[in-house]
């Protein structure tokens, strides 16, 4: 077997189209979580707080001064930016609740598989369930 024809074997398999569905779906969903979080959570959590504007925080490792905004921070040295890694734990918190409730749902809505049927018991077996209730008697 040649590896093109191996190789459309492999493509053409359902797993594989799902799971490339599944990939572009979850990066755009992925956009839609970050967008959600940079845009409407973290405000709201900064004014709960005070004011704060998480994509500014950051430790200066190159004796930048704090009062600075994080990209001219950057510019000017190395910083350690801990208000955008919350937010990318943020992110990942919600975009694995959504997921995990989105497969909780679809599991729900697979249909049960019905129980396998009973096995017709073999007649030696049934002849010897026979002899054995006649002998405890």
């Amino acid at each position: 077997m040649s590896m093109a024809s191996e190789f459309k074997d492999f493509i053409s398999k359902g797993n594989v189209m799902d799971l490339a569905v599944g990939v572009i779906i979850g990066a755009a969903f992925g956009k839609i979580v970050d967008s959600m979080v940079n845009d409407i959570i973290m405000p709201i959590v900064g004014k709960i707080f005070g004011g704060l504007d998480f994509s500014n925080m950051y430790f200066p490792l190159n004796g930048q001064e704090m009062g600075m905004a994080l990209v001219e921070a950057k510019k000017a040295g190395a910083v350690l930016a801990y208000g955008n890694f919350i937010t990318v734990v943020l992110n990942f918190v919600i975009l694995a609740f959504i997921i995990f409730q989105m497969v909780k749902m679809v599991n729900k809505l697979k249909k049960a598989e019905p129980p396998p049927a009973p096995v017709a018991t073999p007649d030696d077996i049934l002849l010897l369930r026979e002899i054995r209730d006649a002998l405890k008697k």
